[in-house]
C-alpha cells in the first residue's frame, strides 16, 4: 500500500525544509502553498525530490476546505496531514510505514503530539495529551470545520503509539497574529452556525480558561512558558467571543 503526505503552507520559510525532509518515507508529498509571500515555494523546489509537489491555492480562511481538495491530488491509498510547525519523528515515520503496509482493519489514526513553545517542552494545560486525527484511508472521510478542523472518519479508528512534534511561534508576535486570525474565522463561523454570546460570557469565559489551564490543569509547572501559553489561550477565547458579539450586533 502507499502513502501521500500532505503539508499545509503559507510563509513558513522557517520550518518547511525541516518539515519536509521528515516526510521522505512517503511515496509523495504535496505541498498546498497558500500562496506565500516569502521564500517557502523556493525553499520546496531547491529541494529538488521528486516526491515532493508543490500545488498553490487559497486558503480563502477554511482550513477543512483545503484538506478536503489534496484528497482530488494525492493518488495513495493512505493520507498523513500535518503542519509545516510539525514533524514526524522517526519512531512514527517506522509505524506509519508498518501500518500503511499491513492489512489493518482501522480507517484512521490519532497522533499524539508534543508541543515545543519557545525551546520548551510543555507537559501540562490543556496540550497534554493532545492527539489529533491525521493518518486515515484517503476515501473513507471528510474534513470538517473552517479552523480547528477535524477529520470525520468512518470506521474503526485507534491511537497510534508515536507522536508528531509540534514548534510553533518562535515570539509572542508571531502567537498574536495567529490567534488574531484564527479568531477571526471562527467567530464568523460560530455565527452562521446561530452562536451567540453576551457580555457576562465574554469576561467570564477566558477567565474560566486560564483557571483551567494554569491551575486545575497545572500549567504553573510549566514556568513562565505556562503561564504565557495559558494567558495566550484565554486571549484565544476573549477574542472569538468579542468577535463574534460585534459580529451578531453588526449583524442586527
Amino acid at each position: 500500500m502507499s502513502l501521500s503526505i500532505v503539508v499545509l503552507t503559507k510563509n513558513e520559510e522557517k520550518n518547511i525544509k525541516k518539515c519536509l525532509e521528515a516526510c521522505l518515507f512517503a511515496d509523495e508529498v504535496l505541498v498546498i502553498d497558500d500562496f506565500s509571500r516569502d521564500d517557502t515555494p523556493r525553499i520546496v523546489k531547491s529541494l529538488g525530490n521528486n516526491k515532493i509537489k508543490l500545488i498553490r491555492r487559497e486558503l480563502n480562511s477554511d482550513f477543512a476546505a483545503q484538506r478536503n481538495f489534496a484528497f482530488e491530488k494525492v493518488t495513495s491509498e493512505w493520507v498523513l496531514f500535518i503542519d509545516a510547525d510539525e514533524c514526524v519523528s522517526n519512531e512514527l515515520a517506522a509505524e506509519i510505514m508498518h501500518i500503511t503496509n499491513s492489512q489493518t482493519s482501522q480507517n484512521g489514526f490519532f497522533i499524539k503530539r508534543v508541543d515545543i513553545h519557545w525551546g520548551k517542552k510543555i507537559t501540562h494545560g490543556e496540550l497534554l495529551n493532545f492527539k489529533t486525527l491525521r493518518l486515515g484511508r484517503k476515501d473513507v472521510g471528510v474534513w470538517r470545520g473552517k479552523v480547528h478542523e477535524e477529520w470525520e472518519v468512518q470506521g474503526e479508528v485507534r491511537v497510534l503509539k508515536n507522536i508528531l512534534i509540534h514548534e510553533p511561534h518562535t515570539s509572542i508576535k508571531e502567537f498574536v497574529r495567529e490567534i488574531n486570525f484564527y479568531t477571526t474565522i471562527r467567530a464568523e463561523e460560530l455565527l452562521k452556525k446561530g452562536a451567540t454570546t453576551n457580555a457576562l460570557l465574554i469576561i467570564l469565559y477566558p477567565k474560566a480558561k486560564f483557571i483551567l489551564n494554569y491551575f486545575i490543569k497545572m500549567g504553573f509547572l510549566d514556568g513562565v512558558e505556562g503561564l504565557l501559553l495559558s494567558i495566550l489561550m484565554s486571549l484565544h477565547s476573549f477574542l472569538v467571543r468579542g468577535k463574534l458579539y460585534l459580529l451578531q450586533k453588526n449583524k442586527k
